[in-house]
C-alpha cells in the first residue's frame, strides 16, 4: 500500500509525513517503511557533512505507523501520549530504507500500548514502546 493509503489515514503531510507505505497489515501488527533521501529537509542541518537520519524522527515515524494501525477503523487524530525504553543501535543515513513494525501489546482506557522496531536490512536501528491514543473528530 503507498503514499495514497497512508494519506488516506493519517493526517500528516509534508514536510513532517514520516511514512512512505505499508508493507503488511493485520489486526494487531502492521509493517512499513520510510525511503530516507538525501533531499530530506532534515538533513539542511542533521549534519550537511555527514547526515545522519535523526533517532527523534525515527520514534516519530514508529508512532505515525502504530497511528495507521490505529486508524484504520476509526477516524480521528493520533495522539503520542508516551514513550518507554527507547534505544538506538545504529544510524540511519540517506539511502537506506527503514523498516517500521509495530505491534499492539495493550490497550487500556483509549490508550494503546505498541512495541515498535525500526529496521535498515534486516538490521534493528532503534525501538521502544509508545503509549497512543486517538482523538475523535
Amino acid at each position: 500500500m503507498n503514499i495514497d493509503y497512508v494519506k488516506s489515514i493519517l493526517p500528516h503531510r509534508y514536510p513532517f509525513l514520516l511514512v512512505d507505505g505499508v508493507i503488511e497489515e493485520h489486526e494487531d501488527k502492521i509493517v512499513a517503511f520510510k525511503n530516507i533521501s538525501i533531499s530530506d529537509p532534515v538533513f539542511q542541518g542533521h549534519f550537511p557533512e555527514y547526515p545522519i537520519y535523526p533517532g527523534v524522527l525515527i520514534i516519530e515515524g514508529l508512532a505515525q505507523t502504530a497511528g495507521i494501525l490505529l486508524l484504520k477503523d476509526l477516524e480521528g487524530i493520533p495522539l503520542f501520549l508516551g514513550i518507554d525504553e527507547a534505544r538506538f543501535k545504529k544510524e540511519v543515513r540517506p539511502g537506506d530504507k527503514l523498516i517500521y513494525e509495530v505491534k499492539k501489546i495493550g490497550e487500556k482506557l483509549g490508550t494503546v500500548q505498541v512495541e515498535g522496531v525500526a529496521k535498515v536490512e534486516d538490521k534493528v536501528v532503534a525501538k521502544a514502546k509508545l503509549l497512543l491514543g486517538v482523538k475523535k473528530k
